[in-house]
């Protein structure tokens, strides 16, 4: 081969090369901004539905709450709620076999649920249900003062939040291994307009 075909040669792998790593760069720019828009869908939606969830009654929403439990896994699940509940509105079993009782409150959004709710769910949720695990779900914010006595008595909490996640797809049982005393907030979301 001659000197000017190895130069031709050698300049169409230098042009080829820039050309990979254009392309290269390119569909890394695109793979992000793919990733950005679904983050956003995903978050556009789950705000739908969360609107859905506000609008829901309260028996709804109790049924809600069993359908997600159901939907992880759990075995034996009842809707219990009404009258005379004795403060378990869902009854089941988790996956490894321990008895959840749910309290569940459906508030607006810019409610919160404070410590003498707590307080009576943790005085029938073992006591007269059985409850391995205590569950107290809502669709707003809990009081710094019933995080902490959640924390201090070892119920599991559920705000609007976890719940945004628990409706997107997060397991159940990841949500009962959170430390409610040390995550989260309890500051309050505006009422809408």
């Amino acid at each position: 081969m001659g000197t000017g075909t190895v130069l031709l040669v050698a300049l169409a792998v230098l042009v080829a090369g820039g050309v990979t790593v254009a392309l290269v760069r390119a569909g890394r720019r695109e793979a992000e901004a793919e990733k950005i828009r679904l983050a956003e869908q995903a978050r556009l939606q789950a705000l739908r539905s969360m609107e859905a969830i506000w609008s829901l009654g309260d028996r709804e929403f109790e049924e809600y709450v069993a359908d997600l439990c159901r939907r992880d896994s759990c075995t034996e699940v009842r809707r219990v709620g009404g009258a005379n509940d004795l403060g378990a509105d869902v009854i089941g079993r988790l996956p490894d076999g321990r008895k959840v009782v749910v309290q569940c409150k459906r508030y607006a959004k810019h409610r919160t649920v404070g410590s003498p709710d707590l307080q009576k769910f943790n005085g029938t949720a073992r006591s007269e249900h059985g409850a391995d695990v205590p569950l107290f779900v809502a669709s707003c914010k809990f009081t710094k003062q019933a995080r902490a006595f959640a924390a201090r008595h070892g119920l599991v909490l559920v705000d609007v939040d976890l719940l945004g996640f628990w409706n997107s797809g997060t397991n159940l049982a990841a949500l009962l291994d959170l430390d409610i005393g040390r995550s989260g907030t309890n500051r309050k979301l505006a009422p809408d307009n």
